[in-house]
């Protein structure tokens, strides 16, 4: 039974590792909106808003697109709405929607699109690779010091390979399932990390 499960669990991984790999090599990683390529406007309302209104009106003129609204100014009279590409008809519909919710006359040659470039994905992880790599090396020397009955040798591989495969099909399953990159990837990293270190000193302690 052992045996089956071990067989049924290597070939899940496998198949993880393989369709991860081609989603990637084809689509890419998903990522969160702050993070992509995308496209801003500001609109000078000039009176109290409330964001959900604006966010119905948004939700009628960009559909499925991904949309960040926040208000902006100290008085809160002005919003800031971004998403992935606005084009000059849905900045028009917006303007004159905007115009007939709350009775201002916004014009839409004055309200200018603002292009800004994706984050890349080495410079979400920059800031985290240098503690990891120092944990992760305080962490496999533990394991050979306690474990050198085992060969601290197969040790050292065994437990690199069980980290380095349990961060492969996280990053697999985040590109089948479209799981976008952002405020809670290094948490799942870590997680996952976690629970690997867990595992190779289940897999050694049982030796």
């Amino acid at each position: 039974m052992k045996q089956k499960n071990t067989i049924i669990l290597t070939v899940l991984i496998a198949i993880i590792l393989i369709v991860g790999a081609i989603v990637i090599a084809t689509k890419g990683l998903a990522f969160e909106l702050k993070y992509q390529d995308s496209q801003k406007v500001e609109l000078n309302i000039g009176k109290e808003f409330k964001t959900e209104d604006v966010k119905q009106i948004t939700n009628e003129i960009f559909d499925n697109q991904p949309v960040k609204i926040q208000a902006i100014e100290v008085y809160k009279d002005a919003i800031s709405i971004t998403t992935t590409e606005i084009s000059e008809e849905q900045k028009t519909n917006l303007v004159n929607k905007i115009n007939e919710k709350y009775e201002t006359e916004l014009k839409s040659e004055d309200i200018t699109i603002e292009s800004i470039p994706h984050t890349r994905g080495r410079d979400i992880i920059k800031p985290y690779i240098t503690p990891f790599i120092i944990i992760t090396i305080i962490i496999l020397v533990y394991l050979m010091i306690r474990y050198y009955k085992l060969n601290s040798l197969k040790v050292l591989i065994e437990s690199i390979g069980i980290i380095a495969l349990s961060q492969m099909v996280l990053l697999g399953i985040m590109a089948i399932t479209r799981m976008p990159i952002g405020e809670f990837t290094i948490p799942m990293v870590l997680l996952v990390y976690m629970i690997s270190t867990y595992i190779c000193t289940a897999k050694f302690e049982n030796k």
